[in-house]
């Protein structure tokens, strides 16, 4: 699973894939509609390998909390209800025990299992190991 061309976008939801760059844009495409578009570096761009949840010891890779995902899933989008905020809590539990409790909140949780859902759509994820990755 390669996330070095998936990004998040403040203030646009879903996810895009990095399609092309130059000094002042990216131009990205939208995992949901498939509407190219560009974006700026000021618009708040981060690349999903660059992502971590905060956990009681060091930073775990979001990554890693996809690929506890799939297994917990077996390779399926994940049904749990976003809309329970306990649910919510129990399932990341589940997937990543040691998440910190304090600065990992619901809407956290939420988007996670709102991009994994997505990127498992679109077959993005899998549970091979990235080679250049430690």
């Amino acid at each position: 699973m390669d996330l070095s061309k998936i990004l998040s976008v403040t203030g646009k939801s879903g996810l895009f894939k990095l399609i092309s760059h130059n000094k002042s844009s990216f131009i990205v495409e939208s995992l949901t509609d498939g509407k190219r578009l560009p974006v700026f570096p000021n618009d708040g761009v981060a690349t999903l390998d660059n992502i971590s949840i905060f956990t009681e010891d060091d930073d775990t890779p979001l990554q890693n909390v996809f690929l506890s995902i799939f297994k917990k899933e077996n390779g399926a989008a994940s049904n749990v209800n976003l809309s329970d905020s306990k649910a919510l809590k129990a399932y990341f539990e589940e997937i990543l025990p040691n998440y910190d409790r304090e600065r990992v909140y619901v809407s956290n949780m939420k988007k996670v299992v709102l991009w994994y859902n997505q990127l498992i759509e679109k077959g993005l994820i899998d549970d091979k190991q990235d080679e250049t990755k430690e």
